[in-house]
Order: structure tokens, then C-alpha cells, then sequence
């Protein structure tokens, strides 16, 4: 458990995320408690920053959701990892953004400018 059984939840569940997890801030990530629940025992968090594609984000998110489910009073716990592509607006765009084409050099969709297991 943590420090305070007293403090709220959402403190509790922060409190745990910077002492355990201080792997999020080591790679530049950020972690934040969208929802502590007791009544409902739900919990959501959000990783962002420098989680956003990260490669080890899912080992991430298991340990915390792991750990949190352990607690007598959470009962589901989720962890989301916005898309890198959600801060700008995703594939649903407009094909521009303030007139500048979104996509480098023109070349096409999304993953043409992130290379990821399938690139050569």
C-alpha cells in the first residue's frame, strides 16, 4: 500500500506512480490520474510525453496496472497511452495543418515518417 491510507486515492495512487514508477520521468514521460474512484474502486491513468511510443510502454502499463490492482479498493485499473499521432490530430485531419502539409515530404500516410518494425 502506500504512505497514507487516509489521503484520497487519487493522491495515494500519484504518491505510488513517482516513487515506483520513476521510470516514466527518467525517459521524459509524464503520468497523470484521470479517475481514483474508492466508491467504484476504478482507476484510469494516462502516460504521456515521452511514453508516446515508447517501446517499453505495454511493460509499463502492465506493472502499474499489476501493482494497482493488488489494492482492496481498486478493482479495475486502466492505463492509456495517447497515439503520437492524437496530439496532432490524427488521421482524420484535415490533409493541412495552418496550410503546411502534415505529411513528410508528401510521401503519404502516417507511418511514412516513423519507421517501425516493418521498415527495412
Amino acid at each position: 500500500m502506500t504512505d497514507s491510507e487516509d489521503a484520497p486515492l487519487k493522491d495515494r495512487v500519484e504518491t505510488w506512480l513517482t516513487r515506483e514508477m520513476p521510470i516514466i520521468q527518467m525517459h521524459g514521460g509524464t503520468s497523470a490520474v484521470r479517475k481514483a474512484d474508492p466508491d467504484d474502486g476504478e482507476v484510469i491513468i494516462e502516460l504521456g510525453g515521452g511514453c508516446k511510443g515508447c517501446s517499453v510502454g505495454d511493460i509499463t502499463t502492465s506493472n502499474i496496472e499489476a501493482e494497482l490492482i493488488t489494492w482492496s479498493e481498486i478493482d479495475e485499473v486502466t492505463v492509456r497511452i495517447p497515439d503520437a499521432r492524437e496530439s496532432l490530430g490524427g488521421p482524420d485531419q484535415a490533409e493541412s495543418i495552418m496550410g503546411i502539409d502534415r505529411t513528410e515530404g508528401g510521401r503519404g500516410d502516417w507511418g511514412s515518417s516513423n519507421p517501425g518494425e516493418d521498415h527495412l
